[in-house]
């Protein structure tokens, strides 16, 4: 099957997924909403060869990345010719629910201002719980999954608004996601969704969280949770996330907290497993400041919403600052309109 005229093109990068691969592309195929194309850039797996994946029809195609160039410069490179009028970023580990399509393009003609959305993430061992609702930004450094590890129940009713789509399972409108230079290649892998969706919402973007649109997702069952590999991207990027993006009346308090943060979450006894890489993830992140601040300028010269805009998407209550907390979402603003 190949479809005359799809409207969404969705890119899967892949690296040593292997039957979990296998699985999403199998729930890709019995999609209620059939109109759509997807690309499997594949990142050299070596442990779980790409020629073993069994591609259901026409719909599916597999690029060859030729190296681990990361998750960031992979779906960048499945985007590539797409002329669809929507991208869609689909992890591996997940498996979409059959409707999962229909429920997002449901939601972009219910939200035609909105060019950002995100996906319910349940959890694949226990779909009563929440993997994720949307990614929460923290003033004091910090990323996360909102509503991670709570249960579905708390859940709002439809869709709302929040900071930025999980790129796990997210739609973009192709245009933008263009016109933004797609994700930031240097990030490889952590945090390059938020960076996208603070760019895009510098720029007066909207994000949508479509409460219908669910899929299950085996959280870092590829990269592991706090493996060196993680911990060392995660607080590199972290420090390129802010320096980049962060409006100038924010950035002076934002550093500070962040420093804080960094400083009192590596001392305690618990962190003494990944200390080493979060240190080496850090000063990376500092070495590559010169590139950042760069980079900085034109993000900034395109902003469009206020710094006072900004503040108020982020979380600044450190009560509040932590990934398995209560489920975070915005109130929507007339002034980010």
């Amino acid at each position: 099957m190949i479809p005359e005229n799809p409207w969404v093109r969705i890119v899967i990068v892949n690296y040593n997924a292997g039957p979990l691969l296998q699985a999403c592309v199998d729930a890709l195929a019995i999609q209620t909403m059939p109109a759509f194309e997807t690309v499997v850039v594949d990142n050299a797996s070596m442990i779980h060869p790409i020629s073993d994946l069994r591609l259901p029809d026409g719909r599916f195609q597999v690029r060859h990345a030729g190296d681990n160039i990361g998750f960031a410069a992979g779906t960048n490179l499945g985007a590539q010719g797409n002329i669809c009028p929507w991208l869609a970023t689909l992890n591996p580990d997940t498996r979409p629910r059959p409707d999962w399509l229909a429920e997002l393009r449901a939601a972009t003609e219910r939200h035609p201002e909105a060019t950002l959305f995100g996906s319910t993430q349940l959890d694949m061992e226990n779909p009563e719980i929440v993997d994720g609702f949307g990614d929460v930004l923290s003033a004091f450094g910090s990323a996360w999954r909102s509503g991670n590890g709570r249960p579905v129940g708390e859940l709002p009713e439809g869709d709302c608004e929040v900071f930025a789509p999980c790129a796990a399972a997210a739609l973009y409108a192709r245009a933008t996601f263009e016109s933004a230079g797609g994700f930031d290649e240097n990030f490889f892998c952590y945090l390059e969704d938020v960076d996208l969706g603070f760019r895009l919402r510098l720029r007066g973007e909207r994000c949508i969280q479509v409460r219908r649109a669910e899929m299950l997702h085996a959280g870092s069952a590829i990269t592991g949770n706090l493996s060196e590999f993680s911990v060392f991207h995660s607080y590199r990027n972290r420090v390129w996330l802010f320096a980049k993006n962060t409006p100038w009346p924010l950035l002076l308090p934002i550093l500070a907290l962040q420093s804080a943060a960094i400083a009192l979450s590596l001392v305690r006894p618990r962190a003494r497993s990944y200390r080493h890489a979060a240190w080496r993830g850090v000063r990376a992140g500092l070495r590559g400041l010169p590139r950042v601040l760069q980079d900085r300028k034109e993000i900034q010269r395109q902003r469009v919403r206020s710094a006072w805009d900004i503040a108020q998407m982020m979380v600044w209550n450190p009560l509040k600052s932590r990934p398995h907390g209560r489920v975070q979402v915005l109130q929507i603003r007339e002034s980010w309109s």
